[in-house]
């Protein structure tokens, strides 16, 4: 005689409980443990219980290109970075990017090539500056489709420079030129800072002791029209929400809206 206790269909080895079955205490820990780990292997993280699944990317530190950086710097990887764009552009489970920058620069053409990036992607992304969105920092503060900058941060704009031996020969102050002139039509491309006030900043030869160039705080980088706004990180992801929600289709909109009317007591029609 079968013990009525004893289930009908066991579950086979190897089986996984679905998520929904799951103790919530136990899904919690196991999405902790998740999101533990994509923070410490890449520094960004998915997270997914917000109003709508977004990425988080960090640029920290110095952006490090074709070359190792020395082991005490603290680095942004650019080969670990392009692939983490391309997935959240191409991932459906992911609806936005935010990027949070606090960069004192690094290799140019890596920096410029991840601010391409960006500026490329269709789904709506938000920066947002603390600390520091220094040299080639500037380019990628400006390269998501709406920058933010809290009050106390600062961006310093200043020519190329290049470590090592450099000829001096006219070739190699005309590779410098076109290389600023990119940089400089990428910035006012993707901001509302004029060229001609960029290049004035850019040559400022009374702020910076050991350099030429200008330091700007989030007041005046927003005066500027360098920044799009002044705001913290409520305020970006807020942006980022809205500008989630102004791309999709009525149906969805509406879904959205009932789901956080339900959540606040309300009911909406």
């Amino acid at each position: 005689m079968s013990d009525p206790k004893k289930k009908k269909n066991p579950q086979p080895d190897g089986y996984l409980t679905p998520p929904g079955a799951q103790p919530p205490q136990e899904q919690m820990n196991e999405r902790q443990q998740e999101l533990g780990g994509q923070i410490e292997q890449t520094g960004s993280v998915t997270p997914i219980e917000g109003r709508h699944p977004i990425h988080c990317l960090t640029i920290i530190g110095q952006i490090e290109g074709h070359y190792d950086a020395p082991p005490q710097t603290k680095t942004t990887k650019y080969e670990h970075v392009i692939p983490q764009l391309v997935a959240v552009e191409q991932d459906p489970g992911i609806e936005g990017l935010l990027m949070i920058l606090n960069t004192v620069g690094g290799d140019v053409e890596a920096g410029l090539a991840l601010a391409e990036l960006v500026s490329g992607m269709k789904k709506p992304t938000v920066s947002l500056v603390l600390g520091g969105g220094h040299s080639i920092g500037v380019p990628l503060a400006c390269s998501a489709r709406r920058s933010f900058i809290v009050p106390s941060a600062t961006m310093t704009i200043h020519p190329v420079r290049m470590n090592g031996m450099v000829l001096g020969v006219p070739q190699t102050l005309h590779y410098f030129q076109r290389m600023q002139d990119r940089i400089i039509g990428f910035v006012t491309a993707n901001s509302r800072m004029s060229e001609a006030r960029f290049r004035e900043l850019l040559m400022n030869t009374g702020e910076l002791v050991m350099d030429v160039g200008t330091t700007l705080d989030g007041d005046k980088a927003v005066a500027e029209g360098l920044i799009d706004r002044l705001g913290g990180l409520s305020d970006a992801i807020e942006c980022l929400y809205e500008l989630i929600e102004a791309e999709q289709p009525p149906q969805k909109k509406t879904k959205h809206r009932r789901a956080t009317a339900a959540s606040r007591g309300k009911r909406v029609r």
